[in-house]
């Protein structure tokens, strides 16, 4: 059984009483900060509007207010939904993080005319403002700014957009409050015909379980709470699909993917080439598929016999203070100074929440703000998977804490287009690592085939959700209404194709749809993929360089979003306007599944 929160020893908790030592003194804070009774920041701010065109000075007032505002309430908000996510059904902690994000809301509609007004200006006066010294901290803002400018609605028409914001959340948040806190799952039995319980946590360790029939009744029994549910999560979906469209429509893209990608300066090609290139090497996929077919000594796969180890008597787990020594030590070709500050922050900052709680957030994050320290969310199991989780974590928390700390608040946060590098660079160095320390044949295979389960689930499963998640925006922009029959039938066509002849799509498969979180993310997912495929490239040039290769890594992970992703990755020597990253990953997944062959032959 899951524990409860307040049994949960305070070294394996995360720092939250960094932010505030208590719920009461953020309850205190906020209700000053938001009070309209004293002298309100967002009073001075307004004092601003009709005055952007004054000069330099005045904009730079007003960017330093807006931005200060911005910065305090983004403390305010990671504190609450830090607490909210520990346990989720608590009221008091429930009822801080819906006050933060009113907040945020109440924010974007009282600033809505600021970027309308800076819009409106003149050529003349933005190019002026642009060459002003002034404004220099504040140029590359300024020009992203300046780059909406085809999208950017009138003062009320922008107003009306953010107050619009809440109501269009409503889906995920119903979504995350149903399937992490509403369902509960009937319990499974193993082969032995013993009874255990299922949550989100213990499903991804039956998966991996030898118990073929733990396995079978894990998937069967998981799927079939969304199977019961799959009129509303369907209505949950299309609510969110909806949301997107509706701010395309307002804004005037030509799509949602268009206006999801147009933020960070991304060509839509970058998506389309990312599918085209997974879909003319699917052989690659499907060849691993059959080998893995072979190695279980199964005629065909099902879909709950994907995450089984392939050695039967072989198993890694690891306690979780050991998982975290090696994936410390795994960072060591990034440099001590990389590496201490990671001890620091997890063994003596308490950067994670490391357990599973009755009612926590289900899978694993990496969190904080500006003015605080990175946090890390886990439900740690003992599994080999987790440990990878940890370093994929750990590699988004230090990408933010060295962007912090490098970066004014303006730059400071890196655009999502560049989340998933460091995170998957990561894993890597801790696959080297283990693999280093593999003192067996058995051990090796194992690993091996993990490294290929981490590529397998990041490039081509990733993928495959990018399609489908471009299929239904599609839908929804011909008009076309989503149905559960819909849904189900276009992700198991996807299934079918990704997975191959070797490969039965048992029919549960079909409502995997309505589990997957990232769907609600406006396409975030085709992201994993390009991350991982520049990650593996980066990856090997500071193994296979030295000072320089490394320096130019920990440069990139410092630059936050001073440039566009794409400048910054053209910086660091990768090219996502090509295919080549991902055919190169491909590649390196060819080569391990050979090496799998070889191993096992």
């Amino acid at each position: 059984m899951a524990t409860n929160r307040s049994e949960t020893a305070v070294e394996d908790r995360w720092n939250v009483e960094a932010l505030f030592p208590s719920i009461t003194d953020w309850q205190t804070e906020f209700s000053q900060f938001t009070s309209k009774e004293q002298q309100n920041p967002l009073t001075e701010i307004s004092k601003f509007k009709g005055k952007l065109g004054d000069g330099p000075d005045t904009l730079k007032q007003a960017l330093e207010e807006i931005l200060n505002y911005e910065r305090k309430l983004s403390t305010l908000f990671t504190y609450a939904h830090l607490r909210h996510d520990e346990e989720i059904t608590v009221d008091e902690n429930k009822t801080a993080y819906n006050k933060a994000r009113m907040a945020i809301y109440e924010f974007q509609s009282h600033i809505a005319w600021f970027q309308p007004e800076l819009l409106s200006l003149s050529e003349d006066k933005i190019k002026s403002y642009l060459d002003s010294p002034i404004l220099t901290d504040y140029h590359f803002y300024l020009e992203k700014i300046f780059a909406f400018k085809p999208h950017t609605l009138s003062a009320d028409q922008e107003e009306l957009l953010a107050r619009s914001l809440r109501a269009l959340s409503s889906p995920h948040k119903a979504f995350s409050a149903i399937n992490d806190a509403d369902f509960v799952f009937d319990p499974v039995k193993d082969s032995h015909g013993n009874e255990l319980e299922l949550t989100h946590g213990k499903y991804a360790i039956y998966l991996r379980s030898q118990d073929r029939p733990l396995r079978e009744n894990a998937f069967k029994t998981y799927h079939g709470k969304y199977i019961s549910f799959k009129n509303t999560l369907c209505e949950l979906l299309e609510g969110q699909v909806q949301a997107h469209l509706f701010q395309a429509k307002a804004r005037k893209f030509n799509s949602c993917l268009e206006a999801a990608l147009f933020p960070n300066h991304i060509d839509p090609t970058v998506y389309f080439t990312l599918i085209k290139a997974v879909r003319e090497k699917i052989g690659s996929h499907h060849r691993y598929m059959n080998l893995r077919s072979k190695l279980l000594k199964l005629p065909k796969l099902h879909m709950y016999d994907l995450y089984v180890p392939l050695m039967a008597d072989f198993d890694m787990k690891l306690p979780y203070k050991e998982a975290e020594e090696l994936v410390i030590e795994s960072t060591a070709p990034l440099g001590k100074e990389y590496q201490e500050t990671l001890r620091e922050g997890l063994q003596k900052h308490r950067w994670v929440d490391r357990f599973e709680n009755k009612n926590k957030r289900s899978g694993a994050y990496s969190s904080g703000c500006y003015d605080s320290m990175p946090y890390i969310l886990m439900n740690y199991k003992n599994i080999i998977r987790d440990v990878f989780t940890l370093a994929h974590e750990v590699g988004h928390s230090m990408h933010s804490h060295l962007s912090h700390s490098n970066q004014p608040y303006q730059y400071a946060d890196y655009p999502i287009f560049l989340a998933e590098i460091a995170s998957t660079f990561n894993e890597e160095l801790l696959m080297q690592t283990l693999l280093q320390k593999a003192k067996s044949k058995e051990e090796k295979i194992y690993l091996i085939n993990q490294k290929i389960e981490d590529i397998r689930a990041t490039l081509f499963r990733q993928t495959m959700f990018a399609e489908f998640e471009l299929k239904i925006h599609e839908y929804a922009e011909n008009g076309v209404p989503l149905t559960p029959k819909l849904l189900d039938e276009e992700y198991k066509r996807l299934n079918e194709f990704y997975f191959g002849p070797s490969v039965h799509c048992d029919s549960e498969i079909e409502i995997e749809w309505a589990r997957i979180p990232h769907f609600y993310y406006n396409f975030y997912v085709f992201q994993y993929a390009t991350g991982i495929s520049v990650a593996l490239a980066l990856a090997d040039k500071v193994k296979k360089g030295g000072n320089k290769e490394r320096e130019d890594y920990l440069s990139f992970l410092k630059s936050g979003s001073s440039l566009y992703p794409i400048d910054l990755l053209l910086k660091a020597g990768i090219d996502m306007r090509t295919p080549t990253p991902i055919l190169s990953a491909i590649e390196k997944f060819d080569q391990l599944v050979t090496e799998l062959e070889q191993l096992t032959g």
